[in-house]
């Protein structure tokens, strides 16, 4: 088998989104309200990515899943499972709302889903950063009354960042994506997001977003430090790694390659900066910046980069 799965995207309006998704990464946006992410890789009743040409072109995700699942995933993989991981690009051309996930511990009984989160930055304005864990020494009465005070950032810590930098955010932890910020985030399979503070804007609607303060707190993990930002690097390594999934950075030179054997795992490969294509018999197939693939546990799938190139392998999700 050499099928590269590869999906139609879903947008979705945010107010603090743009139009990057098109100027930086060429995709064409519906005309009107601000587009903030792009769901590329997605199992949900409310969301079903679709395949994009191929043998299963029109497909939902759900049907490979239920139909083809020892192909896909694996022939340990049940196939009434879910797709355990959500794929999706952000421009974030306003900040984001302060939110928290809520950790396994506290997810079923606020009727939620836990979501740890991996944040690639691939492309980042001038002084743009991210807020990502509590201070040190912050405790929940202080960030209360910041919260209430209007002051919640400063209980935050703050990391400045550029392209090509990552970080896995936990369940549990504060965060926010600051304004100039062009990320692939790479999550649980989980669309539960507690905001805590919006910095006083309105939504598309033109009324104040709906906050969760309660469920917020009852999610935060007081003790848990910052996570550690890993920094761009010209070198191939593992840029996050968690129960849930892990991520390796794969970089090329022109004319180099990756091979990914059948039998192993699935995976999904996201593009990060260049292309690769796929070597063998015709077809030849493409992926370009900004495009996100299932590579399925049967695949046997070697590629080229015709030009320096990063890409991103998901892991260790099934």
């Amino acid at each position: 088998m050499r099928e590269v799965l590869q999906f139609q995207p879903i947008y979705q309006e945010r107010v603090w989104g743009g139009r990057r998704l098109q100027t930086l990464l060429g995709r064409e946006l519906p005309e009107g309200p601000p587009i903030g992410e792009s769901w590329e890789i997605v199992d949900r009743p409310e969301a079903q990515s679709r395949v994009r040409g191929g043998r299963f072109g029109g497909s939902t995700l759900r049907d490979l899943l239920e139909h083809h699942s020892p192909e896909i995933m694996g022939p340990k993989w049940g196939k009434s499972a879910p797709f355990p991981l959500l794929v999706k690009w952000l421009d974030c051309s306003d900040r984001l709302s302060l939110q928290v996930h809520p950790p396994a511990s506290a997810a079923p009984a606020l009727g939620g889903e836990p979501k740890t989160e991996n944040w690639y930055v691939a492309h980042s304005a001038p002084g743009a950063s991210l807020f990502v864990g509590l201070r040190p020494g912050v405790t929940r009465a202080k960030f209360v009354k910041a919260v209430a005070a209007g002051t919640a950032e400063e209980c935050v810590n703050k990391i400045s960042v550029a392209a090509g930098d990552s970080i896995l955010v936990r369940s549990g932890q504060v965060h926010a994506i600051d304004a100039g910020n062009l990320i692939l985030e790479i999550q649980q399979n989980s669309d539960t997001t507690y905001r805590l503070y919006d910095w006083g804007r309105v939504g598309l609607d033109g009324r104040p977003r709906t906050l969760h303060v309660d469920e917020s707190l009852r999610s935060i993990l007081w003790k848990e430090g910052p996570p550690d930002l890993v920094r761009a690097a010209p070198t191939s390594g593992t840029i996050a790694s968690c129960d849930e999934f892990s991520i390796r950075r794969v970089v090329l030179g022109k004319g180099e390659r990756v091979r990914f054997p059948p039998g192993e795992q699935p995976r999904i490969l996201s593009v990060a900066a260049g292309g690769v294509t796929l070597t063998g018999p015709a077809p030849a197939k493409s992926l370009a910046m900004g495009d996100n693939a299932l590579l399925p546990w049967s695949a046997d799938l070697e590629f080229e980069a015709p030009e320096p190139s990063i890409l991103l392998v998901t892991e260790d999700f099934a």
